[in-house]
């Protein structure tokens, strides 16, 4: 399904480019039937065409010289605190307005940093919308690196709130030649192909032996002017074929009159134009940056190019997709730091002998695979929604009838006192859930018996093997406690894996073996009872072994992780409706023979998303009045 009505949020700073992008975007969803909302922080451009979609013009906000901290209003001052806090009331009006059921921020969180007040406020009405509108990022195929330690990891966590990421770009330039991609941002990233928008292709293909003359395109804002400059003297040094400079009209008139004055007879200076692709495609040669549109103008058109990528500031985007094009054998390239009229004459001299590029491995489909993208992410997230949604009544109904269903929470490798275990135990915290955690005894760090002596919640450790160590032959699946060990050093292992626990825990050590991998002999199974133990803890089914009395066997039956696939969290419909099959099943048994259900975490490995989902689902457990969380201690009471 498509969704009915996306809401779009776009700020260009600099040039169009980010603008044109999630116009192309906008139209090309227009097309398909959906409502778009086109919300722009950004300074108006005729050039780029928005029929079809409801424009939104906040007050608009540019920067110069690549200094993205620095907003300017329309009048070049610095942009005062009241003008962007009217863009946030507007931004959010017009999500009320709109009643999306899509939202796509461009850039933000990985860009736009300095707009993060408005941002984070439309993202907090996202979060208390019912049902929460499937929520996308959308960037280029590059990205500016992050410049300071950390950077990189607040974005991610910024992330953990969104659907995915849509890039509009291909293995032509994959991301991570510009921006670190850890392997939970991966499971993230939705590679749309490259987007260009059709509309500006030329009215006709023109043959190699029709191109002709120089074309120079600067880019949507002032910093093109250098090149424009240059471009100007390069001309002086060869006359012998028109040149056409195209300059952003956030030129100052003047200075583009001193230009077009200076001119001499075979160089035309104008303004940009909105037939630029057709321009493109009867030129012999194009000197341009390299921003994302002009590349896809330029696999559109075809001819020989001379790229300058800007690179003020700390810039390396263009940079780096100059670098990529180059190497493709499509283009030279002329560094700012080199750029005079000379050098640019030359750069174009040696194209001249050269056979025309072959753009055509740069494919130019990315509005039909970007719709095709949301479409996908759209129909899963209404399957989330769903799933959710019928949890909640199964609670609902659940309440109503006055029933009970109770779970435990048991979470496995507790080895050390690390940011991941701070922010699990938080997140129970936050919704006073107590948990078994299974620590590895042999592996214990120093302060971790510290930070659990001054826990408040009734948190219990249980026996986590003994170094949580593969003993399996080759070939077998992966075992500490099987029968292919001598059963003397089991036995010794066990005892002094219970007595490390009780050492270093105290009260809260429980007697209960949680076996690495959850596989356990069964013969060393049974022996658990003659060694001080009072309690096994596996997965899924328990087993019917005859225990003696006293001694609880209660496995976990529910594990968010995608442990043989990314590792990462499984289809949240699909883990919904599991608990929720697992509530309904245990619901149905008579009062006295319901057990436990047991959730089972690895705070180790919950990347944000995993966070985020956790979150989402503690919350509405911990507030159900028709579930309650059992403590280790409780669940393992003879």
């Amino acid at each position: 399904m498509m969704p009915r009505h996306v809401f779009i949020v776009v700020t260009h700073l600099l040039g169009v480019g980010h603008f044109a992008r999630m116009a192309a975007l906008g139209r090309a969803l227009a097309q398909a039937g959906t409502r778009v909302t086109l919300v722009s922080g950004g300074r108006v451009n005729a050039t780029i065409e928005t029929g079809g979609l409801a424009l939104v013009q906040l007050p608009a906000v540019h920067c110069r010289n690549g200094d993205f901290s620095r907003l300017l209003d329309d009048s070049g001052e610095v942009m005062r605190p009241e003008t962007l806090a009217e863009r946030t009331r507007l931004l959010l009006e017009a999500y009320e307005q709109a009643e999306p059921d899509c939202v796509i921020t461009e850039l933000y969180p990985f860009g736009r940093r300095a707009l993060a007040g408005e941002f984070e406020a439309l993202l907090a009405r996202i979060a208390a919308r019912r049902p929460r509108p499937l929520l996308l990022c959308s960037i280029r195929d590059v990205l500016n690196p992050p410049a300071k330690p950390g950077r990189a990891e607040s974005v991610l966590n910024r992330l953990a709130a969104y659907d995915g990421v849509l890039v509009h770009g291909d293995d032509t330039l994959p991301l991570d030649r510009s921006w670190p991609v850890t392997p939970d941002l991966a499971r993230q990233i939705h590679y749309a192909g490259y987007l260009r928008d059709a509309t500006r292709d030329a009215a006709e293909a023109v043959p190699e032996t029709a191109r002709s003359g120089i074309l120079v395109s600067g880019g949507g804002s002032d910093a093109g002017l250098a090149l424009a400059e240059a471009a100007l003297s390069a001309a002086m040094l060869l006359n012998d074929e028109p040149w056409h400079i195209l300059v952003s009209h956030a030129i100052a008139a003047e200075r583009l009159a001193a230009m077009q004055a200076s001119a001499p007879a075979h160089v035309t200076v104008e303004p940009a134009r909105r037939d630029f692709p057709a321009l493109l495609a009867r030129c012999r040669v194009s000197v341009s940056q390299a921003g994302y549109n002009t590349m896809l103008d330029l696999a559109a058109a075809g001819p020989r190019a001379v790229l300058v990528p800007f690179a003020a500031g700390q810039e390396r985007e263009q940079t780096l997709r100059a670098e990529a094009i180059a190497a493709r054998g499509l283009a030279r390239i002329v560094r700012e730091t080199e750029l005079t009229g000379e050098t640019l004459a030359n750069a174009i001299r040696s194209l001249g002998a050269e056979a025309a590029p072959d753009w055509s491995g740069i494919r130019l489909d990315g509005a039909e695979r970007a719709v095709a993208t949301i479409r996908g992410l759209a129909l899963s997230h209404e399957a989330n929604e769903a799933a959710w949604a019928g949890l909640d009544a199964l609670l609902e109904a659940m309440a109503e009838a006055g029933d009970r269903v109770d779970l435990w929470l048991r979470d496995d490798d507790v080895v050390a006192v690390t940011p991941a275990l701070e922010r699990f135990l938080a997140q129970l915290a936050r919704h006073a859930i107590p948990a078994g955690l299974a620590a590895i005894p042999a592996r214990l760090e120093p302060g971790l018996a510290e930070r659990f002596a001054a826990e408040p919640l009734a948190h219990h450790l249980l026996v986590h093997g003994h170094r949580h160590q593969n003993h399996a032959p080759a070939g077998q699946r992966a075992a500490e406690f099987g029968a292919h060990r001598e059963a003397g050093v089991i036995a010794a292992e066990l005892a002094d894996s219970l007595s490390l626990l009780r050492d270093a825990f105290g009260a809260r050590a429980l007697p209960v073996f949680v076996p690495p991998w959850n596989r356990i002999d069964e013969g060393v199974a049974r022996r658990l009872p003659a060694l001080g133990y009072a309690g096994l803890s596996t997965f899924a089914e328990r087993r019917e072994a005859g225990d003696p009395p006293g001694f609880v066997q209660a496995n976990c039956h529910w594990d968010p992780i995608d442990w043989k696939g990314t590792r990462g969290l499984k289809s949240p419909a699909k883990l919904i409706a599991e608990l929720a099959a697992l509530i309904a099943t245990e619901r149905a048994k008579p009062a006295e023979a319901r057990r436990p259900i047991g959730l089972l975490t690895h705070h180790l490995v919950h990347d944000g998303w995993m966070e985020a989902f956790l979150e989402r689902l503690f919350t509405r457990l911990a507030n159900a009045p028709a579930i309650r969380f059992r403590t280790a201690e409780a669940v393992f009471a003879p």
